[in-house]
């Protein structure tokens, strides 16, 4: 199924299914309509939660391109749009006996596309993944309002880029700071929270099929309580589920959980609270 394909929400959630996420029924929802009213969708939750798997699972289900720009401190047009290169363009000034003039100097085979002209020259409609857009500053965000609004950029030395094909936008935040208004209305939205426990039983049954009950019980039990403990710096998130699974797969159901708390747990001081207090005692 293409992205132009999905025409409902039970449509949205089997084409996730298909590449092993398991949607909820608002995030279906979210999906289906940015699909058919080509909106950007902006998907906010904690660290973890699979905001980013949203994007490579309808790629992966659908053949579409799949572009991702990691947003970062500092990031600017050059990481995101595009570049010259400098260095071809030097090599081909000096292999002109006769010189270059500016205008084949400028030429587009020495542009280097960068995630965001790659998105508008995809020939097919691509999933373009904005990942973690809170950690880009004010500046790079007001740059998206205009490319979210008009799918088209202006480089000086060659005219107005527009999207040969609108790309499916999926923007994800972390939330460690608050958006602007203005891109959020640009956005439709959905909040991913953790998942509850019989989805998350859902999601590891389709991602680690080979693990066993056993396994899953306990993996489901140890991820409940440990998010359950409000002084806990970072909860596990999904990821940490799933690859707890695969650690006691890899040591046998009835390893003790106590050794494998790193495969859950990045922080030191949470792993020594978690022992100190004995949280998974009888899991």
């Amino acid at each position: 199924m293409r992205l132009e394909q999905i025409s409902s929400a039970a449509a949205a959630s089997r084409v996730l299914a298909a590449a092993g996420y398991v949607a909820d029924r608002p995030l279906a929802v979210a999906v289906w309509l940015a699909c058919t009213l080509g909106q950007p969708l902006l998907l906010e939750g904690e660290a973890g939660v699979g905001k980013t798997e949203v994007a490579r699972a309808l790629a992966q289900a659908t053949g579409a391109p799949f572009i991702r720009l990691q947003c970062h401190e500092g990031i600017d047009l050059h990481n995101a749009l595009y570049e010259w290169d400098y260095a071809r363009q030097l090599l081909a000034l000096r292999a002109a006996a006769d010189g270059l003039d500016e205008g084949r100097l400028y030429d587009r085979r020495y542009l280097i596309s960068r995630p965001l002209l790659a998105a508008l020259e995809s020939p097919q409609r691509a999933v373009l993944l904005i990942d973690e857009i809170d950690r880009a500053d004010d500046a790079f965000e007001a740059f998206l309002l205009e490319f979210l609004s008009d799918f088209a950029v202006t480089i000086p030395e060659l005219g107005t880029v527009s999207a040969s094909s609108r790309p499916l936008v999926i923007l994800t935040s972390n939330r460690t700071r608050e958006l602007h208004d203005a891109l959020k209305r640009r956005c439709l939205y959905d909040w991913i929270d953790y998942p509850t426990r019989e989805r998350e039983r859902a999601i590891l049954a389709a991602r680690v099929p080979e693990a066993t009950e056993a396994i899953v019980t306990r993996v489901l039990e140890a991820v409940t309580r440990l998010r359950a403990d409000a002084e806990l710096y970072k909860l596990p998130g999904v990821g940490e589920t799933l690859l707890w699974a695969r650690a006691l797969l890899a040591l046998g159901a009835d390893s003790d959980l106590d050794e494998t708390l790193g495969v859950a747990l990045k922080v030191h001081e949470d792993i020594s609270r978690v022992r100190e207090a004995r949280v998974l005692d009888g899991v």
